[in-house]
C-alpha cells in the first residue's frame, strides 16, 4: 500500500471519530420532561434535548398502558439527574441513548422489567438482557402483559 493510500485510510478512520465525538462519552443531565414512556427531555449544556430510550418501545399515550408507561418513566427519572450514554440520532433528530439513574440503574431495562415496554428487537437485536427482562415480565403478567395480546 502506498503512502498516499495509507494516509487516506488514516484520515478516513480519524474522521469517523471527529464527526460524532459526543457519542463516545456518557454525560449527565437533569430530566425536565417526560414526553411518553420511551422519550424524555433533558437539560444538556443549557438546552433542551430529546432522548429516545434505546432498545425499548412503550405503548403510545392513547393505547392501553400508554399513560402508565409514561408515569413509570416519570417515577424513575423526572426532575432527577441521569447519566446519558448516547448511541446515535434517530430520523427525528432525537438522541437515542441508554439512560441510567445516579445509582446506576438502567432505566431502559427497568421499564421493560416492570412490564411497560417491549424489547425493540429491530433496534437492539443483541440486547439479551432486554430479551430476558421482557420474558420475565410476560411470565409474571406485569404491566401490559396482563392483556392477552398487548398492543
Amino acid at each position: 500500500m502506498s503512502i498516499l493510500h495509507k494516509t487516506i485510510v488514516l484520515l478516513l478512520f480519524l474522521s469517523i471519530f471527529a464527526i460524532s465525538p459526543s457519542y463516545a462519552e456518557t454525560w449527565t443531565a437533569k430530566v425536565i420532561g417526560i414526553k411518553d414512556g420511551d422519550t424524555i427531555a433533558v437539560l444538556h449544556e443549557g438546552k433542551e434535548e430529546t432522548i429516545r430510550l434505546n432498545g425499548i418501545d412503550c405503548p403510545e399515550k392513547k393505547q392501553a398502558y400508554g399513560n402508565r408507561a409514561k408515569e413509570v418513566t416519570s417515577e424513575l427519572v423526572f426532575k432527577k439527574i441521569v447519566n446519558i450514554e448516547p448511541l446515535t440520532k434517530d430520523r427525528y433528530g432525537r438522541t437515542v441513548a441508554n439512560v441510567f439513574t445516579e445509582d446506576g440503574k438502567n432505566v431502559n431495562h427497568e421499564i421493560v422489567k416492570q412490564g411497560y415496554a417491549w424489547w425493540y428487537r429491530k433496534y437492539a437485536p443483541k440486547d439479551i438482557e432486554l430479551a430476558e427482562l421482557e420474558e420475565e415480565a410476560k411470565k409474571a403478567k406485569r404491566g401490559l402483559w396482563q392483556d392477552e395480546n398487548p398492543i
